[in-house]
């Protein structure tokens, strides 16, 4: 089922909307790349390492830090994920867009799995900083997912301004 759109939910409850407005980032961001070559994905723009490539790598390891570590349990060591945000957004030689978006994907599928079947109110105890509401838990991954698309749509228009 094709997750519906912010404005189709203009009157749903709250999780409805949460969850458009997510997958709403989630596809802007991972969009960014579309028609790109992989020198464009990689090309450096800002004085930071920041990338489009890469900014799609943190956005998946963000996504799993959220959901697979703070929903989850797991910690980031046993979910083989690099420590600390800077480290998440470093490209190695085999990271493609091919590869990072499905991983990208693969993070997305997981993240919605972990939440289907609990309630906004539902407290959870992975993160490092303590017990949050998974309510809280959305509002920080979208305002990471608009966050990061926003730099995206920037970079992207750089690229292609070439």
């Amino acid at each position: 089922m094709q997750p519906k759109s912010p404005s189709e939910v203009l009157l749903g409850d709250d999780r409805a909307q949460l969850d458009a407005f997510v997958e709403d980032y989630r596809g802007t961001i991972e969009a960014t790349l579309d028609g790109l070559t992989e020198e464009q994905a990689r090309r450096r723009l800002v004085p930071s390492a920041t990338t489009l490539l890469g900014l799609l790598k943190h956005v998946t390891w963000m996504q799993r830090v959220w959901f697979e570590e703070c929903v989850g349990g797991k910690s980031r060591r046993e979910l083989g994920l690099v420590q600390g945000p800077d480290a998440s957004f470093k490209l190695g030689a085999g990271d493609t867009i091919a590869s990072v978006t499905a991983a990208y994907r693969e993070a997305c599928a997981t993240a919605r799995a972990a939440v289907a079947d609990l309630p906004l109110d539902a407290v959870v105890t992975g993160h490092r900083g303590g017990p949050r509401t998974l309510h809280w838990v959305y509002l920080q991954v979208l305002r990471e997912l608009a966050h990061h698309s926003g730099h995206a749509d920037i970079l992207r228009e750089q690229i292609l301004a070439d």
